[in-house]
């Protein structure tokens, strides 16, 4: 930088401005001199008299009293000699501040001359003394206090003065900090204040008249003698940072995150100091300490003249410089320098942090030397010659490496002498000195701002140092100059590797890797490093982290210098070895800044993922891992660990068994194996890494982290299957045999990596066995297929759900989501193993309403909500559970005790039946979730999809529909007969047949609407069995016999009533005791007698008369008679199947007609009134509630640089403007559905849940027209078309909004005059009588065409006059973001698009203000997408994370592969939305809130009849009205 201009130390050296006349005198003489002369000048500063007029009149007096004070300087302190010549010098600089009474007129006539010879005076008091050296702290700082005030206060120094001034600076500086420090001495009580000064008015000079070169190549070299100093690297650090922070702001503008530093610090700069001074002093400042990675090397530090000097005079010996004690000091500043250079980077990076250079020291630091003091070059170090003084500034693309042969530096000591200090423990504390920037365990990490600069513009300004920095004390291996240098060959290595994955021929064309001599390794040859103590760690560490987060902020599509990238991963593969030596530090640091290194498409990185997998297996298996605690926290240590094991895990499936082209491990270490020249498949990589997921999972205690691994397992389980499915013959899963077994023993062993880890700088020992190598041992077997996976996954999770985890809220939700998506996986798996997690499912439960009552919140309840909603996932997906006895009985107990709060049957105690047990639910929202699971038992198994498809559980049909395929001439819905079942279910019986009904028998069709939904059941009454009824004919009556003219003999006997012989028995007196008639009969009586006689006798002839004609006249009718022929009667056609089916199912008995005593609740039978206005209103009403979950999903997509809403929005309306993978991404979220058509949920009440008038053929037919259709996915904008997915349990509806015109600033004017037109156009309409549908809507959408529907993404919307909309509420809208340019999401508009993401819900009039959104875009959940070049997918997900904390299985900086993208992020939607209803305080289930719609239709409607009038009801017809009266109570 300053090659060309000379240095002025030889002047500062030959300077004899600091010695008097005096001197060339005894000391004695000069003493009584300097004492005589000062002390009047002294007494008259101090004096209190109004006028001290100085006593110094001529030029000459003042000059000869001058060489007085200078010598008075050099005086020893035991008088006060040396303190009035302060004094009276202090004073007199002031003159070029103010004119004071005491300074002298010459002086203030030609202040700058004068001050210029003070200051060259003033040099002496900083001589060091032996006694007194309290007393000279305190002159110097009161010299200094003066310097500082005339450089903030003078305005008329002129440039003279000015360098006089910084060169007194230097020399002071000099001449007490270049030696070595020693301990308690003036220099390092003074060094502090010393180089504060210096910085300060150095930028005062900068302001004012700005340093010549020369001043600045002076202060360099001088600055490079003093660094053994920590005072001079802590104040460059405080300095560079605070131009940093002023630098940035013009730079690159408001908009970028500030570098936030200290006020004190921040005052240094001063603030009339222009733009331009700020960068040319930036950048001088910044290079003023040379190379930072010297201070690793105390050679280089103790090669100073000064310090040789001193040593040689004190010793005599030039082998013991590097053993001085001051140097024992060089770890802990190298690692602030390199805290100093993290910090800078962080600043241009945009990574919100302040400045921690203040921090307490640690007690240790990691280094690597420096031979030369150049500024940081993009060239390698290796390959420059060590001694240059000038420096290439050639731009870095544009320079050639040059071949050179590197030896070993002859600076070398004895490593037996070596001084190695005792290691230094240091406590575990929340803020780590590696920890990476402004992260703590809870807190996302901060992205990098998006108008940072590029990778290789940092590097440019730092690269050299940190690549330096973190090779200290690396072996490099000598074979690597083959190609000409080590980098070149490098760069070939990744170039080869990188073009075999990417390249599709790479697949099946290997092409030959580069040849890498295998030979000796020889080590550094600018150290070796045994000589230096192994404490210079935390500096190396702090270069290594800053390196990760450098290439971590690697732009998407940006290019970085294959040097760079070559440099970087030999750090990389130095910083993770584990063969011979551990840097546990260095490991630490990597593995904490590397989050994102896998998920930022760097080119070649991928040949470090088995060096990263060695590096996890050490970490993650490790529970304590206690030999990381002195370094860093090991919460986040082992979340950044995950981080990175997320990232690699879809790896070994993605690229499957394509094989590195150049094996890097081994080749930087000193091992020799043959298993080194054996390529590697990233599918033999697969067992490593789930055996880290497995011991990590079983290791982990941090909930945040547990909830990650739980997410990755779904994920790696998922994709597993997803491979097997498509039947991958090219991959190794199905290889057996040898290859199988060879494969195993490959992955165990890791290519030649150790599989056991030591401390720092330790030799590897039999007894330091890492836990990973027992992982493997146990968990080999059978983890490498699918079936194996899910199989080890249901174990573990469900083992520590009922032991570690059932107390931990967080991790107990996200392991019952883990099983919830387990369920879902498509693999066969034995039934044993799907009880297991059913039956840990069943445990959990009970073990949590066992709790006491103290622990029952509402919080635990959540938990048992969640635990019944995965146990209902288990059983829709796999029904077939329920057909084992001891399967269904426990699942039954469960809902028992869900909704009862006890069992009926326990271990010892005798069964409780449900009408003797007390109701006592641990909460209703128990209850509740209870009976759900209770009725997806009785009505989803085995019956999902219904006959109406997946869209819609229930029946399509409804009143009109029955009637409208009904015999009935009338099309009222008065036909129906209405009652409630246990104030539950609505019964709508329709009492005549249908008419394609051809059996005439009594037949009824109810319409059910329970909590479970609405559904249509015909019934009819048959006397036989189905079977009989198959082979029965039609009833024929039986004809009539043939008459017989054969009417046989008629004989005539007299009919008597009592036998004859009854007349031959004697009488008795008993007989005789009642008279005869005749004997009583008086003369009145006989008259009587005589006419009754009379009478009987004309009734005799009459009746024979009679007889006699009937005889005639049936003797003249032919047989058989019509008339009297006995025939059947024809079978019945009307009937009273109500009554009928009511009576047979046992509702119409007395006591069902009677309201329970002591209760609130209505009888179990209860007629409603139809003919009441609104009924009909009221059922419709209770048709729109949903009877299962609906979410939204809002897709958006997103090319580089857009930051609008209709840039977005317009994405989508062509395919040319998306990626294919896009496309692909939104069919594999659900299927295409008509939205005209579409029974379900379609993002918007005014066209949801409607009957579908389609079929399967036509479904198809549409998903071809949409495939030939040019679309970027804007037709699924929910206007005719969108994307839906349903399962028994919910139903998602992805829409893709697209841009619409009316949305426009220009029409925007215009659209509430749009919007009164179309409510008037609409009023016709409705208010005229239409059929009732399932439509939410059905006047408004049977009014308006397709093309007039309202379009879920206009931005103003209002529903239909005269229609209610049911609370649906709370909503959670989901967005689904694919960005092309990871960058970019930060500067998602989503304030911008929330208005284009309207459900209506959000409108309704009757919702309550907890059930409206008024969301801000932080509790929006957003779930980023974006693709790498390597065809996988990170993930980011903001917004998700609630009172349970994050929510799987998608979480940040997750990669999924392209199979399981889709499922993982429908995945996620469903979780997400599962967390946001437990987390709301006015959710109710959808059969909740359709009982409470039942018992309101109950209270308003009941028919109070009284139970005659009730049962007469049943016998009479419906007509267009009610059959009886109501009771008016």
């Amino acid at each position: 930088m300053y090659s060309e201009w000379r240095s002025l130390q030889l002047i500062i050296q030959s300077d004899r401005g600091h010695i008097s006349v005096l001197h060339s005198y005894p000391n004695n003489v000069g003493k009584d001199v300097a004492h005589a002369v000062v002390r009047p000048l002294g007494l008259g500063l101090n004096s209190s008299a109004s006028s001290n007029e100085s006593i110094l009149r001529t030029d000459k007096e003042v000059k000869w009293t001058m060489e007085v004070l200078c010598y008075g300087l050099t005086l020893p302190l035991d008088g006060e000699t040396v303190k009035l010549c302060v004094d009276v010098y202090t004073d007199w600089i002031m003159a070029l501040v103010s004119r004071r009474d005491s300074i002298p007129q010459p002086i203030i006539k030609e202040p700058n001359l004068y001050v210029q010879t003070i200051l060259k005076h003033l040099q002496n008091l900083f001589v060091p003394r032996t006694e007194y050296a309290h007393n000279q702290i305190t002159l110097c700082l009161r010299v200094l206090a003066a310097v500082q005030k005339l450089a903030h206060e003078s305005a008329n120094m002129s440039r003279e003065t000015w360098e006089v001034l910084l060169l007194f600076l230097l020399q002071i500086n000099d001449s007490l900090l270049a030696a070595p420090t020693i301990s308690g001495g003036l220099a390092e009580n003074l060094a502090d204040k010393l180089i504060g000064v210096l910085f300060e008015v150095w930028f005062l000079a900068c302001t004012r008249c700005f340093p010549t070169p020369p001043y600045w190549k002076t202060a360099r070299e001088m600055l490079a003698n003093w660094r053994h100093h920590p005072a001079v690297v802590e104040q460059w650090s405080k300095v560079i940072c605070a131009l940093t922070s002023r630098l940035l702001r013009f730079t690159y503008g408001p908009s970028f995150p500030p570098f936030k530093v200290p006020d004190e610090d921040a005052n240094l700069i001063p603030a009339e100091m222009d733009n331009d001074c700020v960068a040319q002093t930036w950048f001088r400042i910044l290079h003023m300490l040379s190379n930072p990675v010297d201070l690793s090397n105390p050679a280089i530090i103790s090669t100073t003249p000064t310090f040789q000097e001193q040593i040689l005079n004190v010793t005599g010996m030039a082998q013991e410089m590097i053993q001085h004690p001051c140097l024992k000091q060089l770890p802990q500043i190298f690692f602030r320098a390199m805290r100093g250079i993290s910090c800078l980077v962080d600043a241009f990076l945009g990574i919100a942090r302040i400045n921690i250079i203040r921090e307490r020291l640690p007690p240790y630091g990691i280094s690597r030397p420096r031979s030369d003091s150049a500024p940081p070059t993009p060239v390698n170090r290796l390959n420059m010659p060590q001694a240059s003084s000038t420096m290439n500034t050639t731009p870095p693309h544009s320079r050639r490496i040059r071949s050179v042969t590197v030896t070993k530096t002859t600076v070398k000591t004895s490593s037996g002498s070596t001084a190695h200090p005792p290691k230094v423990t240091h406590q575990t504390s929340t803020t780590s000195p590696l920890s990476s920037p402004n992260q703590t365990c809870s807190e996302p990490r901060p992205l990098p701002a998006p108008t940072r600069p590029k990778v290789n513009s940092v590097l440019n300004l730092f690269g050299q140092w940190l690549f330096d920095a973190g090779l200290v004390h690396c072996r490099l291996h000598s074979g690597m100059n083959r190609d000409g240098s080590m980098t070149a060959s490098f760069i070939q290595i990744l170039l080869s590797y990188k073009s075999c994955i990417t390249t599709p021929a790479g697949l099946d064309v290997r092409r030959k890797p580069s040849q890498i001599s295998t030979e000796n390794m020889v080590a550094n040859p600018l150290f070796d490093a045994n000589e230096f103590p192994d404490n210079y760690e935390a500096g190396r560490a702090e270069a290594c982290g800053t390196l990760c987060r450098i290439f971590c902020s690697k732009k998407t599509g940006e290019e970085i210098l294959p040097v760079y990238l070559s440099r970087f991963y030999m750090v990389l593969i130095q910083g993770l070895q584990i063969n011979d030596f551990i840097c546990r530090p260095v490991l630490a640091s990597i593995i904490l800044n590397s989050p994102a290194l896998f998920c930022s498409d760097l080119k070649g990185i991928d040949v470090l993922v088995p060096y990263f997998i060695s590096a996890l297996e050490i970490i993650l298996p490790d529970r304590e891992l206690s030999k990381f605690k002195a370094y860093v926290n090991p919460t986040e240590l082992r979340r950044a660990s995950i981080h990175i094991l997320l990232s690699m895990l879809p790896l070994p499936h993605h690229f499957g068994t394509v094989k590195a082209e150049v094996l890097l491990e081994g080749k930087f270490s000193s091992e020799e194996s043959s298993s080194h020249d054996k390529p590697v498949t990233f599918l033999s990589l697969k067992l490593r890494l789930v055996n880290v997921l497995i011991g990590a999972l079983q290791t982990e205690t941090d909930p945040n982290n547990t909830q990650m691994i739980l997410g990755a397992m779904l994920n790696i389980v998922q994709d597993s299957a997803l491979l097997e499915a498509i039947g991958s013959s090219q991959t190794e899963l199905n290889v057996g045999g040898s290859t199988h077994a060879s494969l195993k023993s490959h992955s165990r062993n890791s290519s030649g990596i150790s599989m056991t880890s030591t401390g720092s700088s330790e030799a590897t020992t039999p007894d330091s066995e890492r836990p990973a190598q027992a992982l493997l041992r146990d968990y080999a077997l059978h983890t490498d297929t699918a079936t194996g996976l899910l199989i080890r996954s249901i174990h573990l999770v469900t083992q520590r759900l009922n032991s570690q985890w059932r107390q931990d809220m967080s991790i107990s939700l996200a392991a019952l989501e883990l099983l919830s998506g387990l369920a879902k996986v498509k693999v066969s798996v034995d039934s044993s193993d799907r009880k297991r997690a059913v039956s840990s499912v069943c445990s959990y439960i009970v073990y949590q309403c066992s709790r006491p009552a103290p622990f029952h919140s509402r919080d635990m309840h959540s938990m048992i909500v969640a635990a019944f909603q995965c146990l209902c996932v288990w059983l829709t997906e796999h029904p077939d559970m329920l057909n084992e006895k001891d399967c269904l009985i426990e699942v039954l107990e469960i809902v028992e005790l869900g909704i009862s709060g006890s069992k009926s049957k326990t271990n010892d105690q005798e069964v409780r039946y449900k009408g003797d047990k007390e109701l006592n639910p641990a909460s209703m929202r128990v209850k509740d979730a209870a009976e759900a699971t209770l009725t997806c038992i009785m009505q989803l198994l085995g019956a999902f999809p219904s006959p109406s498809g997946p869209a819609s559980p229930c029946s399509l049909l409804n009143e009109e529909t029955l009637i409208k395929y009904s015999r009935l001439t009338s099309t009222s819905k008065n036909h129906f007969r209405y009652f409630v079942l246990d104030n539950s279910i609505i019964l709508a019986m329709l009492e005549q047949p249908l008419g394609n009904d051809q059996n005439p028998c009594p037949s009824v069709t109810v319409l059910l609407r329970g909590m479970s939904g609405r559904h249509a059941w015909t019934m009819q009454l048959h006397h036989q069995p189905r079977g009989s009824r198959a082979n029965q004919k039609a009833f024929v009556p039986e004809p009539h016999p043939p008459p017989k003219d054969n009417m046989g003999i008629k004989y005539n006997v007299k009919h008597r009533p009592f036998p004859e012989e009854v007349d031959k028995i004697p009488f008795v007196k008993a007989d005789l005791s009642i008279p005869d008639l005749h004997d009583i009969v008086t003369d009145q009586m006989g008259v009587q007698h005589e006419k009754l006689k009379k009478l009987m006798a004309s009734q005799i002839l009459y009746e024979n008369a009679l007889e006699q004609v009937s005889e005639e006249r049936l003797s003249k009718t032919l047989f058989p008679d019509s008339d009297t022929e006995c025939i059947p009667p024809p079978p019945a056609q009307e009937f009273q199947t109500a009554r009928l089916l009511l009576s047979h199912f046992g509702f119409l008995s007395l006591e069902a007609l009677k309201e329970p005593g002591n209760s609130r609740l209505p009888p179990h039978l209860i007629a409603l009134d139809s003919t009441l206005a609104g009924f009909f209103d009221d059922i419709s009403y209770l048709d729109l509630l949903p009877c299962r979950p609906f979410e939204t999903v809002f897709v958006f997509y997103m090319k580089p640089g857009q930051k609008t809403s209709q840039e977005i929005l317009r994405n989508v309306e062509s395919s040319s403007n998306v990626q294919s993978n896009f496309l692909e991404f939104l069919l594999s979220l659900g299927w295409p559905v008509d939205v005209g058509k579409h029974p379900g949920w379609t993002g918007h009440v005014s066209t949801s849940w409607q009957i579908n008038a389609g079929n399967d053929d036509e479904g198809k037919q549409q998903k071809d027209e949409l495939m030939q259709e040019d679309t970027g996915g804007g037709v699924f904008n929910g206007e005719k078309n969108a994307l839906y997915y349903a399962d028994a349990l919910t139903e998602i509806a992805f829409v893709v909004p697209s841009f619409v015109e009316s949305c426009t600033d220009s029409l925007e004017s215009g659209l509430a005059m749009q919007e009164s037109e179309m409510q008037m156009d609409l009023l016709p309409s409705l208010l005229k009588q239409t059929p009732l549908t399932l439509e939410l809507f059905p006047n408004h959408s049977d009014s308006l065409g397709n093309s007039q529907r309202p379009s879920p993404t206009q931005k103003a919307k209002r529903l239909p006059l005269g229609r209610t909309v049911p609370p649906l509420g709370p909503e959670t809208k989901v967005i689904v973001v694919w960005v092309e340019r990871f960058d970019d999401i930060e500067s998602f508009p989503l304030n911008d698009l929330l208005p284009e993401t309207s459900t209506g819900v959000e409108t309704s009039t009757n919702s309550s203000t907890s059930l409206r959104t008024t969301t801000s875009d932080k509790d929006v959940p957003v779930i980023f997408i974006h693709p790498l070049k390597t065809g996988l997918f990170r993930m980011k997900v903001q917004g998700a994370t609630g009172k349970f904390s994050i929510v799987i299985p998608l979480v940040d900086g997750m990669v999924v592969s392209r199979r399981a993208l889709g499922f993982l992020v429908r995945q996620t939607i469903i979780n997400i939305c599962r967390r946001k209803r437990l987390e709301s305080d006015s959710y109710n289930p959808p059969h909740v809130r359709r009982k409470q719609k039942i018992a309101d239709l109950v209270h308003k409607y009941r028919n109070k009849l009284l139970e005659p009038e009730f049962y007469t009801s049943l016998f009479q017809e419906t007509c267009f009205g009610f059959w009886v009266r109501p009771l008016v109570p």
